[in-house]
């Protein structure tokens, strides 16, 4: 998520192509790794519930607000512990809480949280490693008035965050951390998503994934959806303009505009779009899903954020090159958006600032730090106690500290590092501690005072 207003440097579509241009010279095109999620990884222990698969089948009212059908959540134990009981995470609760749930889920026990952003759910007979369950329950979303990632705004509806996800287990226990809108909260571990969105005709319905029409009920369509290895499922409904584009690696892109949106800003956020994606494919990996879609409302309180396959942007070109990052920082190479945010927000600024230029110089000066338990590695609970220092520290000091460690290692070995550090955990999570021993593989140095001076822990 970019939370700033950030300044594109000149001609920004053009320095995309430049810089790609440049990235295909130096970076080999080796085609990255396929992991399992819940793999073993750096001495964490393996994660599950793994091999997780969403069926989801839902009807809209005529505004695209109200949802309402069925979802089976598929999954298999891999730890050696027998699992019990699982967590299903609700996050479009987190802002009416259990006094307006905007999702329910019924014909399913569990145990609610306090803020209802939470259920766990008991299994009938705990399952061993290799075993596999299922949840099926029935499903109603009604989006809350306001625009947001999870928001409407008239005829304009956003479903970020909508379906119900599993919770993660791992050697730290279950991840259930509260809800942050100051940055995400969100960690899951890869999963296959078939979508079926019965909706109006008169609406369109950009989503995570590739999509097919097929006629419905009189003046309805049918939307099926498929997403494979997405951590997330993101959706739109409204009636948007609607661009379309391929990048010249072959990625088609969808650019979905409100009214508040020219014709010639969409045209030139998708030229921007087509050349991103292929540059953060360059330096990273091929991006594997096909497609892309962008949805832009100037109207949103913030410049963007990421889902995969999948991002809201104002007209903000920065914001857009750093979402499309996330889908390598965040959605490809997964982490824990809640208790690591900088390995997300971090990387994809770092990355921003290679296709666009600028970042680094304004990087010159030492990093400042408010009190002694701030730290770059420091938790969303830390964030939201210290807001005006979120983005100081996360965004422009985590992409200040990337610069510095390309500096210490040389520009060819950071390329290197960072797309043999995604191959390595591709579709896996990313820790601290991995890219440190990762970064520290490569370094010609001994990099312990680089971590102390800019205070990565972990």
């Amino acid at each position: 998520m970019r939370r700033r207003h950030g300044s594109p440097a000149p001609n920004a579509v053009l320095a995309v192509a430049a810089v790609l241009a440049v990235l295909l010279s130096v970076v080999a095109a080796a085609p990255p790794g396929r992991h399992l999620s819940g793999s073993h990884r750096h001495g964490d222990g393996p994660r599950t519930p793994a091999a997780v698969t969403h069926t989801v089948t839902l009807h809209s009212d005529a505004t695209g607000a109200a949802w309402r059908g069925r979802q089976r959540v598929g999954f298999t134990q891999v730890a050696p512990e027998p699992l019990s009981a699982v967590y299903l995470r609700l996050w479009g609760n987190a802002r009416g809480g259990c006094a307006a749930p905007a999702v329910r889920l019924t014909g399913i026990t569990g145990t609610s949280s306090a803020d209802c952003t939470t259920l766990r759910v008991p299994l009938p007979r705990p399952l061993r490693q290799g075993e596999s369950g299922t949840l099926d329950f029935e499903l109603s979303v009604d989006v809350p008035e306001g625009l947001d990632r999870f928001g409407r705004d008239g005829a304009y509806t956003v479903l970020g965050n909508a379906l119900p996800t599993l919770a993660v287990l791992d050697g730290d226990g279950w991840h259930l951390d509260p809800y942050t809108r100051n940055g995400e909260s969100f960690y899951s571990l890869a999963a296959d998503y078939s979508v079926t969105l019965d909706h109006p005709s008169g609406l369109l319905v950009p989503a995570t994934g590739s999509a097919t029409d097929a006629p419905g009920g009189p003046g309805r369509t049918v939307t099926t959806v498929t997403a494979r290895r997405v951590r997330d499922f993101a959706w739109a409904a409204g009636p948007f303009t609607r661009l379309a584009g391929r990048s010249a690696d072959g990625v088609r892109i969808g650019v979905f505009a409100t009214p508040d949106v020219t014709a010639e800003e969409a045209g030139r956020m998708l030229e921007l779009a087509r050349g991103a994606v292929d540059a953060h494919s360059a330096r990273f990996g091929a991006y594997p899903y096909g497609e892309l879609t962008v949805v832009l409302d100037n109207a949103f309180w913030f410049s963007g954020m990421e889902y995969p396959g999948f991002v809201l942007d104002r007209v903000k070109p920065f914001a857009l090159v750093h979402e499309l990052a996330h889908q390598w920082w965040y959605g490809i190479v997964g982490d824990d958006q809640y208790r690591a945010p900088w390995l997300d927000e971090s990387f994809s600024e770092y990355a921003a600032d290679l296709v666009l230029g600028g970042g680094d110089e304004d990087c010159s000066a030492p990093a400042h730090w408010e009190s002694e338990d701030e730290r770059l590695t420091s938790p969303m609970s830390h964030w939201d106690a210290h807001p005006d220092r979120y983005e100081a520290v996360v965004y422009d000091h985590g992409s200040c500290a990337l610069h510095e460690l390309g500096r210490l290692l040389g520009a060819d070995t950071m390329a290197v590092l960072l797309r043999d550090y995604a191959r390595a955990h591709w579709y896996d999570v990313s820790t601290t501690a991995a890219f440190k021993a990762a970064a520290q593989a490569v370094a010609p140095v001994d990099l312990a005072p680089f971590w102390q001076e800019h205070r990565i822990d972990g």
